[in-house]
């Protein structure tokens, strides 16, 4: 008997895995009815964003980079796994024990999508739905065996009791994978939303951009494009699911401290006069030498035509903006002081990409992306910092976040072999709103060479540099530091992201053969 307690606690481990597996397979099909974002295991990732300190965000971000919302789930999944385990083991000898630690977790799931931000009582459903499924296929699956032991009397461990669980949970498992499959085709064709981008006229600018000079790339091979392409550029947000937001029920609302309170659509947004922008983008987690920036040709109303129509008061001191997912963002209105503050419609000569805002977001140069650059956008309202607080101010982080001047190597790349030589070190520069005058490059502590710019079409973009480099063979450190439009050149103390961006001189160490 005991040589095989092992393997029942195994098939009981199992039992409890296939009884939860069903529970969230059925949630799944429920959240496509409801809403994406209503399925358990994101409602739990969204709670578990929200309730996460700053310092573990910041750690996740630079450790995981943009996988860390795989990461999430892919834990929150582990966890589920381990629980719906110790849940099956516990249920051979108290079901109902077994049974209510199951629907303990679907109540989790229950608390998380109620407080969720932009949440209603049907995004509850898909979770209620599992807690009750998960629950009750597992005191399904315990029945069916000891039925089967009843009719044959069986005494061994090894009869039909252990066999028919192991075929129920095999079973119940594979029907999970079904349902869950079915979900996924649904949820997909539901959100599909390259059919409509596809069909989406975009209007000629009232206002195009600049043409670019030919001289805005140092042509080194390995900087990246000065303007990063849609599929490269990098996202940064709180959603684990992109929203996919049906442009025909689509509505911006513009309220708050105003005069005269409205509403647009999509097609009355795209009526309005355009301006085509080059404009770069920073997120405010963006370490020295990071990779969350980049630059792209955007076209939108400028937030200055849609906030006139509204006659802001003057008492008013900052816009709140939210998005459709429930996320908050607080911009100074003293930040739209003449500046291409753009509700944006298309990036790169195309409809914003679901990864990156459809159908409209935020754009503000010069500002971090937290205060500045919000996704899928449903609603501006004009208030008072002392009235609302957003969603990372809540948090600790600055209200007021202009962009701070930064350099970035990028050729060669750090710990690289180069050969002895003539090279070229090269990178990009930003100081949105104030425009890059110098570059300078120290190879270990030789004095600081200026480096070449490359052309830009205003001072809303970043700019790219190179420095001509005769290698001599070693080991050497190669450090940058920039100077923006104003005089102030990057300080060379490191700080860190948080509270209001990170700070310090970019160094790569490189082997010279």
């Amino acid at each position: 008997m005991t040589s095989h307690r092992p393997r029942g606690i195994a098939l009981a481990a199992l039992s409890g895995v296939a009884s939860m597996s069903a529970g969230v397979a059925v949630a799944q099909l429920v959240a496509v009815a409801v809403a994406p974002a209503s399925s358990p295991v994101v409602a739990v990732g969204g709670a578990f964003i929200d309730a996460t300190p700053t310092w573990l965000k910041e750690f996740a971000i630079e450790r995981f980079g943009t996988a860390d919302k795989t990461v999430l789930l892919t834990g929150i999944g582990l966890v589920l796994v381990v629980a719906a385990g110790i849940a099956g083991i516990l249920a051979r000898r108290r079901p109902s024990l077994g049974a209510a630690v199951l629907a303990g977790i679907g109540l989790v799931g229950v608390a998380a999508a109620a407080t969720r931000p932009a949440t209603g009582p049907a995004q509850t459903l898909p979770s209620l739905a599992g807690a009750v499924v998960a629950p009750a296929v597992l005191l399904l699956l315990l029945h069916r065996p000891r039925r089967a032991a009843d009719a044959v009397a069986a005494t061994s461990p090894t009869g039909p009791s252990r066999r028919s669980l192991l075929v129920g949970s095999l079973a119940v498992t594979a029907g999970a994978v079904v349902v869950g499959s079915v979900a996924n085709v649904l949820g997909s064709r539901l959100r599909d939303l390259e059919t409509t981008r596809a069909a989406i006229r975009l209007p000629a600018p009232a206002e195009p951009a600049a043409p670019l000079s030919a001289a805005v790339d140092v042509r080194v091979d390995g900087v990246t494009p000065f303007r990063v392409p849609n599929a490269d550029f990098y996202r940064v947000d709180t959603a684990l699911v992109v929203p996919s937001v049906d442009v025909s029920t689509w509505r911006l609302d513009i309220g708050g401290m105003v005069a005269e309170p409205y509403r647009i659509d999509y097609d009355e947004l795209l009526a309005m006069p355009m301006i085509e922008r080059d404009l770069t983008l920073t997120c405010v987690s963006n370490e020295v030498g990071g990779p969350y920036v980049g630059n792209a040709v955007w076209l939108g109303v400028r937030l200055t035509d849609l906030l006139e129509r509204a006659r802001v008061d003057r008492g008013a001191d900052q816009l709140f903006s939210t998005s459709v997912d429930g996320f908050t963002a607080s911009t100074p209105l003293g930040a739209l002081d003449g500046r291409d503050a753009i509700v944006a419609v298309a990036m790169n000569g195309e409809p914003l990409p679901a990864e990156h805002g459809f159908p409209a977001r935020m754009v503000i140069p010069g500002l971090y992306g937290f205060v500045s650059a919000t996704k899928w956008l449903v609603s501006l309202e004009a208030t008072t910092y002392a009235d609302r607080t957003a969603y990372w101010t809540e948090r600790g982080w600055a209200t007021d976040a202009p962009v701070r001047t930064m350099a970035r190597i990028e050729v060669p790349r750090p710990l690289s072999t180069v050969e002895a030589g003539m090279t070229a070190i090269a990178g990009t520069a930003w100081a949105q709103h104030r425009g890059i005058d110098r570059v300078e490059v120290q190879i270990d502590d030789q004095p600081w060479t200026a480096a070449r710019l490359g052309a830009v079409p205003s001072v809303d973009t970043w700019r790219q540099w190179w420095l001509p480099w005769y290698a001599d063979p070693g080991r050497h450190t190669i450090r940058v530091r920039a100077t923006d439009a104003s005089g102030q050149t990057q300080p060379a103390d490191r700080l860190a992201p948080f509270p209001s961006g990170a700070q310090g001189w970019h160094e790569v160490v490189v082997i010279v053969r």
